[in-house]
């Protein structure tokens, strides 16, 4: 029997993210130049996934993003808690934007599956793990009540989980496959985080030159042993023939109960990235482990 797929029905605790708000009368202005996306295609009902880059278009954020009546809501990583926050301020200059630590005031439930038409003072419609979900904001001071009721009618999903279901479904985390290193169309955000159409934003020459070229030196994808061996993050993937250099590393790597094995992300540089290529994993020991390469997201049908 299957471990329960959390696409079936779960409920996911996000309230240790970053939460902040933007208000003032040039806000959405002002975002618009900061973000890859168009802040217009947000609504109180619906985020938008987005990027904040540097000049050079590595990424300084992975966010998300809502509207209020009178402001933003954005999300993100709790590790970019004062980063992203001192980011967006050094470039409010003579704009009227304000920016509001409320990480403390909120907490985010998010539901995929079912909806337990829990009452919520926000309800936003997201995808964050590669299909759309419910995000419910709850007022911090009624966050155990709500989890209690959640508990009581979906599955909760725990760290643990989210983490393999993450992983499962392709979805790069910040810390992991996303650092200030990384270009957002190598991590494969191009199509849900980049508008092409949009004004201008800070990066944006890197990034409209890799959409002329089509080039990426490099891309996210699915890595999966061909024999029962352990690789971990930041282990080294080389080619299989004798090459002095190698090709490539691993991001993130679980067991995974649905496939009975370990699966990882990591990057892999062309032209070594073909679906079904096969490479070696070299961890710092010298342990070797064939894998093969897995497009993304990893394919259980069947199992």
């Amino acid at each position: 029997m299957l471990p329960r797929d959390p696409r079936q029905g779960s409920f996911f605790d996000f309230s240790g993210r970053t939460k902040l708000r933007l208000t003032g009368a040039d806000r959405v202005r002002f975002i618009n130049g900061q973000i890859t996306n168009d802040v217009r295609k947000a609504a109180e009902t619906s985020a938008l996934a987005a990027c904040v880059l540097n000049a050079k278009g590595k990424l300084n954020a992975h966010i998300f993003l809502s509207l209020e009546p009178d402001s933003i809501l954005i999300d993100a990583d709790s590790a970019l808690r004062e980063p992203l926050t001192a980011r967006l301020e050094r470039y409010i200059i003579a704009d009227d934007v304000q920016v509001e630590d409320i990480t403390e005031k909120f907490a985010i439930f998010h539901v995929i599956g079912p909806d337990p038409n829990l009452s919520a003072p926000k309800r936003v419609s997201v995808n964050r793990f590669g299909l759309t979900g419910v995000d419910l904001w709850i007022e911090a001071e009624e966050a155990d009540r709500v989890r209690a009721e959640f508990a009581a009618n979906v599955s909760f999903c725990d760290d643990n989980c989210a983490e393999q279901f993450r992983i499962e479904q392709g979805i790069p985390r910040w810390g992991k496959e996303l650092t200030e290193d990384t270009n957002p169309v190598e991590a494969n955000l191009e199509q849900s985080c980049i508008d092409y159409e949009k004004g201008c934003y800070i990066g944006q020459e890197v990034i409209s030159r890799m959409k002329i070229s089509g080039q990426r030196n490099k891309g996210l994808y699915g890595l999966i042993g061909e024999e029962n061996g352990s690789v971990t993050a930041g282990t080294k993937l080389w080619p299989t023939h004798d090459q002095p250099k190698e090709v490539g590393w691993i991001t993130s790597a679980i067991w995974s109960d649905r496939l009975g094995q370990q699966i990882s992300l990591g990057y892999v540089r062309r032209p070594f990235n073909q679906i079904g290529a096969e490479l070696r994993a070299v961890a710092e020991g010298g342990q070797t482990v064939p894998v093969r390469v897995f497009d993304l997201p990893f394919n259980f049908a069947g199992r």
